[in-house]
């Protein structure tokens, strides 16, 4: 049964190694000791959600603009140069910094090019409220590019929040259904961003009108009717 919290709301989130998500805040504590057991709140209103052995909680709201949170995959846009890094757009109320190092590889003497309107795949390596988030392109624990960095060619398009939460998820079944037809590339950004490659301009366009047809937001399109509407493509 579905747990409906609002902002304010304290969650039953315990576990020895817990870790919140969005929409979820741990009260500080005053000794180590403390903080184990300190209550956790609900920062926004939505579904209360948790992972099978409940060591990760977060809230699934169907919210316009999107917040970061740490360790969030997201789709960004190179706005300006900043310092020894890049300004990016991420979809949030202010811009993402992006350090010159944070590359698999990346020296001050070799740095990734970017260019104003490049795109990235980054993870969000710091979220806080009164400070900007940072991101980072490759894996906390590898170090590795690990798929993040420059996302080249391809194509770009925006959906709802909770259909990129529906895409990242390995049991929904539109990108595997699509990937059955015809070969494709797909990054997905927890902040309502996809970006897509495929061989043909058609493949490109299926998958759009695919993603727009089965987004909550749209047409709430289940896998029958994906597959019918696909024929109906001639793919």
């Amino acid at each position: 049964m579905e747990s409906i919290v609002l902002p304010g709301e304290q969650v039953p989130a315990q576990h020895v190694n817990l870790k919140l998500g969005p929409g979820l805040l741990q009260l500080s504590s005053e000794t180590q000791q403390q903080a184990k057991s300190a209550p956790v709140i609900a920062t926004r209103s939505g579904v209360l959600n948790h992972s099978a052995n409940k060591s990760k909680w977060w809230v699934e709201g169907n919210s316009r603009r999107y917040v970061p949170a740490s360790q969030e995959s997201v789709i960004g846009v190179i706005t300006g140069r900043s310092g020894e890094g890049w300004r990016v757009d991420i979809g949030s109320a202010h811009p993402a910094s992006l350090d010159g190092l944070a590359f698999e590889g990346a020296t001050k003497r070799n740095k990734p090019s970017l260019k104003v309107g490049s795109l990235i795949y980054a993870r969000v390596s710091l979220a806080h409220k009164d400070m900007e988030p940072e991101l980072e392109c490759f894996d906390a624990q590898t170090h590795k590019a690990d798929g993040f960095g420059e996302l080249k060619d391809g194509f770009v398009l925006q959906c709802s929040l909770q259909m990129s939460r529906l895409l990242l998820d390995p049991k929904h079944f539109l990108l595997p259904l699509l990937g059955s037809r015809f070969p494709l590339e797909a990054a997905v950004g927890m902040n309502g961003k996809v970006w897509v490659s495929t061989k043909e301009t058609k493949h490109t366009i299926a998958i759009v009108r695919c993603i727009e047809a089965v987004d909550p937001d749209g047409g709430g399109m289940d896998e029958t009717n994906v597959k019918k509407f696909l024929i109906k493509l001639d793919i």
